[in-house]
């Protein structure tokens, strides 16, 4: 098709203007607030660590996925500009899917830097380098483009004789897929399965990796050190948490749809791209004290 319809949110068409204020308040924060930890990791030596270099990578992916989504969703609350070309579709889709996939990645390198620093620290140093770090960052890209850049070609290669409206105020491959056709199985197939495994090859090796550092924790001798440890990793918690439950519950949403009040589903799909910043600059005390000075 020459062009797909975003569908924004049926039944609050007269809330728009008012739903979209509250997003478009988050974007600048997000905006500002992610600007704020690249700008403070760049220009102070004593933030050039692996854990910061990992958050700077976090923070850039934060960047390109709310970049890709929340300004056409702006556009279509303000302007109804719901139109958008096939290609320019296909394009949201993949950097949305992509920086999706990556920040899953660098979540997990960050719970094994936590892992590292924390059970072994003697051995930190030699194990999380600035050549390990850069290194994992370009993995992290090449996997998330070899899962992603096939669903162009799976879209592709469908026939779309239907309506054209997806029911979101974004572009994703199965939103897409579902408006086909023809039979879609190897779409759903490989647009599910083969990611949703990657994520969750991710969470297991991150569950594992605070259990391990849980464990170690509770063998500390003092309390104070405890919590001192505790406090480092508790912002990586808390945008873990964040991260992986919307993501399954997006995922989960094609499989349970009709059960779902489509509203609930946009605003929470657009939430966690609006949220990394603040929970990052708030708890991370290195970042906050460079910021205040």
């Amino acid at each position: 098709p020459a062009t797909f319809i975003l569908a924004s949110i049926p039944g609050m068409e007269r809330s728009h203007i008012w739903i979209s204020i509250p997003f478009c308040s988050m974007y600048l924060a997000a905006l500002l607030g992610n600007g704020v930890v690249l700008f403070v990791i760049r220009t102070e030596r004593s933030l050039h660590q692996p854990m910061f270099l990992f958050l700077a990578m976090l923070a850039i992916a934060d960047l390109m996925l709310s970049t890709t989504t929340v300004p056409k969703m702006l556009a279509l609350f303000w302007f109804s500009m719901g139109q958008i070309s096939f290609s320019a579709c296909l394009a949201q889709m993949f950097f949305l899917h992509f920086s999706f996939s990556a920040e899953s990645m660098i979540l997990l390198a960050m719970a094994f830097d936590r892992f590292v620093a924390i059970c072994y620290p003697p051995r930190y140093g030699a194990v999380l380098t600035h050549s390990a770090a850069v290194k994992t960052g370009l993995v992290a890209l090449l996997r998330s483009f070899c899962i992603i850049f096939p669903c162009i070609f799976l879209l592709q290669r469908l026939p779309f004789c239907g309506h054209h409206v997806i029911p979101h105020t974004y572009c994703e491959h199965m939103g897409i897929a579902w408006l086909a056709c023809a039979d879609i199985s190897v779409n759903v197939l490989y647009g599910l399965a083969v990611p949703f495994a990657a994520i969750v090859l991710d969470v297991i090796l991150i569950a594992v990796s605070y259990v391990l550092i849980l464990l170690a924790l509770f063998r500390l001798p003092s309390r104070t050190a405890r919590l001192k440890a505790f406090n480092t990793c508790s912002s990586h918690v808390c945008v873990i948490l964040l991260f992986y439950i919307l993501a399954f519950f997006t995922v989960l949403r094609h499989r349970f749809g009709q059960e779902i009040p489509h509203h609930v589903h946009i605003l929470l799909a657009n939430f966690y791209v609006l949220f990394f910043p603040m929970v990052y600059g708030v708890r991370t005390q290195q970042i906050k004290e460079k910021v205040v000075k």
